[in-house]
């Protein structure tokens, strides 16, 4: 651990004495995200190439500036992430922070930001926490969060007459949070909780907490995790044939490129949220298209994210006028947000950006008609449904 950080330390800091000989007419750009963990294929190198392709269709600079991109990996180590962030912005001139999987480290940066006049946009973490109690009037929280995951999927599952649940739950904050949401939703509409497990992440045998899960006869096993973890529980429960046996299955945060890994045979049935999907329309196929061409393999929510809060970041720039942080926050929340995948969302006070989302079933091998072809968006729900009310807030930026 101590090399580790040490290591990263040592990177960010040359880096940012490359960046810091550098002239400050630049509006710079970072990327922290995991590029070598279990979290580098729903974000990583793929959102880091989701700002890039954000940066173009700027013209690769705003205000006559050259927009400047630098990336780095956290290592899921939330130390590690808060060393490169502060030193990016003491000392590399960064002007903004995007992506930044894992919760906790995206608690540091936003901290930083707000304490340092910097911009957050946090496209792939997903801990609430970020828009209630702790918001900042530097984040931009972009993509999703556990409130929106854990509401949409468990009310219209329990539309659907599910009426018993059983939670298999990564055992850290995010993990803690999912199912704490979910189950206020689901006993709001009457359900029973049948019972759970928690586990450590990184785990690669679930079999016995499949069995468990098949055990309590619930109507609905929900995953409250996320990477490798969702990937090894769905393809345990699909060996163990809990969908067969009448179970429907829940993945509160999965990626296509989970079910990529997984397989449609083990994946099929699962019931799952997303913020976009690749095969939507014409706009969201060629631009998917075209990542598909650099990165060989569809984009993730996170990865659109990454691509969505950059390009909104930079036409506040330019709206602005300038790079200071306070006038750049001021244009993100006045402009609507437009881009790709999404029509006319807006950024709250809070930080969040109220954008629909998506109730999405994956699809049988039968049912899949090309490469990628893994969902089906059973339907659309409105911002003002999925997300936070302002009336449950605790930020006091809603109240002023």
């Amino acid at each position: 651990m101590r090399k580790s950080v040490l290591a990263a330390a040592l990177l960010a800091a040359s880096a940012a004495a490359a960046q810091a000989q550098v002239s400050d007419d630049v509006v710079r750009i970072g990327v922290l995200s995991d590029m070598s963990s279990w979290g580098k294929d729903n974000a990583g190198p793929g959102s880091a190439e989701g700002a890039r392709m954000a940066i173009e269709e700027m013209g690769g600079q705003v205000l006559g500036k050259k927009v400047e991109l630098v990336i780095a990996d956290h290592q899921m180590k939330t130390d590690i992430g808060a060393q490169v962030a502060r030193s990016w912005f003491d000392e590399g001139k960064v002007d903004a922070i995007a992506d930044v999987t894992n919760s906790a480290i995206a608690i540091a940066v936003h901290n930083l930001a707000r304490d340092k006049n910097r911009v957050a946009l946090l496209s792939a973490p997903g801990a609430s926490s970020l828009t209630d109690k702790l918001c900042s009037p530097n984040t931009v929280h972009f993509t999703y969060d556990t409130y929106s995951l854990a509401k949409v999927t468990s009310q219209a599952l329990a539309a659907e007459g599910a009426k018993s649940w059983y939670f298999v739950t990564a055992d850290y904050a995010f993990g803690h949070g999912l199912e704490a949401d979910a189950t206020r939703f689901i006993k709001e509409a009457k359900g029973e909780i049948r019972g759970g497990i928690k586990h450590p992440t990184g785990t690669s045998d679930f079999s016995s907490f499949v069995l468990q899960a098949q055990g309590s006869k619930a109507d609905v096993v929900v995953f409250a995790n996320a990477g490798a973890d969702t990937q090894n529980g769905l393809k345990q429960a699909g060996e163990f044939g809990l969908v067969q046996g009448g179970q429907k299955l829940a993945g509160l945060l999965m990626y296509e490129t989970d079910i990529h890994a997984v397989g449609l045979a083990n994946a099929q049935g699962t019931y799952l949220t997303t913020a976009s999907y690749w095969n939507m329309n014409d706009a969201t196929r060629a631009w998917s298209r075209k990542f598909f061409e650099r990165m060989g393999f569809m984009p993730t929510m996170n990865q659109v994210g990454a691509y969505g809060a950059v390009l909104h970041y930079l036409k506040a720039v330019k709206a602005a006028g300038t790079d200071e942080a306070k006038a750049v926050m001021a244009k993100m929340r006045e402009l609507p947000i437009e881009d790709a995948f999404i029509k006319n969302a807006r950024l709250r006070a809070d930080g969040r950006v109220m954008r629909d989302m998506y109730l999405a079933r994956v699809k049988s091998p039968a049912e899949s008609k090309e490469p990628w072809d893994y969902l089906e968006i059973v339907r659309t729900v409105k911002a003002e449904d999925a997300y936070r009310p302002e009336s449950e807030s605790e930020c006091p930026l809603l109240k002023k």
